[in-house]
């Protein structure tokens, strides 16, 4: 043995019990170097394309329309593919196919001439698309995302082309027998539904599924069935997972906000929660006839109601406003360590005046009818409130669609991601106007920065996991989730207060302002991002904080890209509530081996509209941000995992060779 082998061997000794587990998966030589062979190869492949969302808040015809044009990325791959030797309004069409086959199909069928010559030309359009967005994939990765009854037809189809003239025959008569057989539909849907699976690698939402758009549970159930997918929890979402683990102060939230918005079929189609007892409290208790203030916000719903219905929307909207405003109050009392006294606001009402005092100066009440309020004990519950919101209780923490949306959260979920350079977090990093990361208190502790959110990852799992035990650490965590929607010291919110009493109760606006905490001015600052990003861990050349939560007002002159570049905003208002203040329908982020694109949309119309008139989403690249050499797999925190998988296999035919682990056959 050579002194360079001797050296080699000692080395290897240290790490022998590993290599010898390791050799157990490759237990030859010639199995360890196919397996490097692979692996080398795969780093070599494009870097896969990310997608980013965020506060999508409801909206699930745009989300859904986003989800399936991956934010004009197939548009752009259509572009790039037919160029001029397709019309526009052809390009047009075979895009809407993409998106919307089943639906499409249905209408191509009953305007179509020549059906059949239409197949012929769609399927190879659709061929082309798909071996675009198959490229940058190892063959494995692809047919594991082949649909079972296709599978081994678009194998050959993606592998084969006409253009060969050995093979010119053979390509064009598997096209022509898929149409001869009656398949062609199936065939289409299942391409189109490849190229959407296909052109996204992963899937990034920065936070807020939930509240006041009307289908967050369609959303979820999307999520649920989508390959890759990560979530960094907003508030709103914290707001839903808390109301599951059992926090009144968090159920109350969730229905005073579905009521303010008349969004009551995600609470009743998609959970399963029963409104009956609240809506009955609620017309025997508040029969006053004005309760304007209470009206839901119904220019954001297409449903329809009359004018009974809104009425008693009305009325349900005021009692669990009144509720949610006693066991908040209750809430902060039994935890004083929050700071949140100053939200005790039902003593500072004066009942028979109708007024309230705020920091020394008394104000109108718009409504000061309250006949569940006892003023000598503003908190109390009455009996008949404190049956609804115990019945209230079993619907949210008994609703199994809400468990298995729960679960998923928590299994996919977390208050931050590090990811290829990028930093993701839903709102902020508590720090003060300094700079400086704030102490945050968590039970009897105090932690900041990457500390504070990697103890509120824990603090979640222990509130929402159904297997823990009951004790204080467990109670703590429960009513600590309220405090995570909407705590000033929360890095979810990050606000001096949430004013909703006053939103609510008071004209005067300038009682509504909520201060934004000194992140949202500090994130300006590039020292301040590379502050962060070197907190986590990460470098500060080349890397992104991606942010949501505070939306982007275009119309006021804001704008997303922050810091010289270093931190993207990515809300830009996906619901439609928030549409008239920033003037644009949202931003969403797409980061691929050429690099970023931000792109900025104007509101969706219809799903129906985008079927039947093709009418995708505007969407204008607001950022392109391209890097000097195309990113390889190997550029990426996989690509890091893949080479130290090589290091290793290198290290076990070392081991082989030197006689150190042996070879089995």
């Amino acid at each position: 043995m050579t002194d360079t082998e001797l050296k080699d061997s000692r080395k290897l000794e240290k790490d022998i019990r590993y290599l010898s587990l390791l050799a157990k998966s490759f237990p030859t030589i010639a199995s360890a170097s196919t397996e490097i062979i692979n692996l080398e190869a795969i780093m070599n492949l494009p870097k896969g394309t990310e997608h980013f969302l965020t506060d999508l808040h409801g909206e699930y015809e745009a989300f859904l329309h986003v989800l399936k044009n991956a934010s004009g990325t197939i548009k752009r791959k259509v572009n790039e593919i037919f160029g001029n030797t397709l019309r526009e309004a052809d390009k047009k069409n075979l895009c809407t196919l993409i998106y919307y086959p089943k639906e499409k199909l249905r209408l191509i069928k009953e305007s179509e001439d020549n059906l059949d010559e239409w197949y012929n030309i769609t399927l190879n359009q659709l061929v082309k698309v798909c071996q675009s967005v198959s490229s940058k994939y190892t063959r494995s990765k692809v047919n594991k995302a082949l649909p079972k009854d296709f599978s081994y037809i678009i194998q050959e189809l993606l592998h084969e082309t006409e253009a060969d003239p050995n093979k010119y025959a053979y390509f064009n008569q598997i096209i022509s027998t898929i149409i001869s057989t009656g398949r062609a539909d199936d065939f289409i849907r299942a391409m189109c539904n490849l190229i959407q699976r296909l052109v996204i690698d992963s899937l990034h939402i920065v936070g807020d599924i939930y509240d006041r758009g009307p289908g967050a549970h369609i959303i979820m159930d999307t999520l649920c069935n989508y390959h890759n997918v990560d979530v960094q929890w907003g508030n709103h979402d914290l707001l839903w997972m808390g109301a599951f683990a059992g926090n009144d102060s968090s159920i109350a939230n969730v229905l005073r906000i579905s009521l303010r918005y008349a969004n009551l079929d995600t609470l009743e189609e998609g959970y399963g929660i029963n409104l009956l007892p609240l809506a009955t409290m609620a017309i025997e208790t508040y029969t006053q006839e004005n309760l304007d203030i209470f009206q839901p916000r119904i220019k954001f719903t297409q449903k329809r109601y009359t004018r009974q219905e809104l009425r008693v929307i009305a009325q349900m909207h005021k009692a669990m406003s009144v509720i949610q405003w006693k066991l908040e109050g209750a809430l902060i009392k039994r935890h004083p360590e929050y700071g949140m006294d100053d939200r005790l606001l039902l003593n500072a009402i004066d009942y028979e005046k109708g007024e309230i005092m705020l920091d020394g100066q008394r104000y109108a009440l718009c409504d000061n009818i309250f006949p569940t309020i006892d003023p000598a004990d503003p908190y109390r519950l009455t009996k008949a409130e404190q049956k609804v919101v115990k019945l209230l209780h079993n619907g949210f923490v008994n609703s199994e669609k809400l468990r298995k949306h729960v679960d998923f959260l928590l299994h996919n979920g977390s208050f931050y991601l590090s990811r290829n350079n990028n930093l993701l977090y839903h709102a902020s990093i508590p720090m003060d106007e300094k700079g400086n990361f704030r102490k945050v208190r968590v039970g009897d502790e105090y932690f900041r920065g990457k500390a504070l959110l990697d103890r509120l990852d824990t603090l979640v799992q222990v509130a929402c996991r159904r297997s823990q035990k009951k004790d204080k650490e467990h109670d703590y965590a429960v009513d600590f989730m309220w405090y995570l929607w909407c705590g000033p010291d929360s890095p979810s919110f990050d606000k001096s207060k949430m004013a909703t009493l006053e939103r609510y109760l008071i004209a005067d606006k300038s009682t509504h302002a909520e201060a934004k905490g000194s992140y949202y001015t500090l994130r300006d600052n590039e020292e301040i991002c590379n502050r962060i990003l070197t907190e986590f861990g990460l470098p500060t050349s080349g890397s992104h904080i991606i942010n949501g939560h505070v939306p982007v007002k275009i119309i006021k002159g804001e704008n997303p890209v922050k810091a010289n570049g270093k931190l993207l905003v990515i809300d830009g208002g996906f619901s439609k509530a928030y549409q008239p203040e920033t003037g644009i329908a949202g931003y969403t982020l797409v980061f691929h081996s050429r690099g970023f694109q931000l792109v900025q949309h104007e509101p969706f119309e219809s799903t129906q509209k985008a079927i039947e008139e093709g009418q995708d989403i505007i969407s204008n690249t607001v950022l392109n941000e391209y890097n000097s050499k195309r990113l390889l797999v190997r550029d990426t925190d996989k690509g890091h995992e893949l080479e130290t998988q090589v290091s290793d296999l290198n290290n076990l035919l070392r081991a082989y060779r030197l006689g150190l682990v042996k070879e089995k056959s």
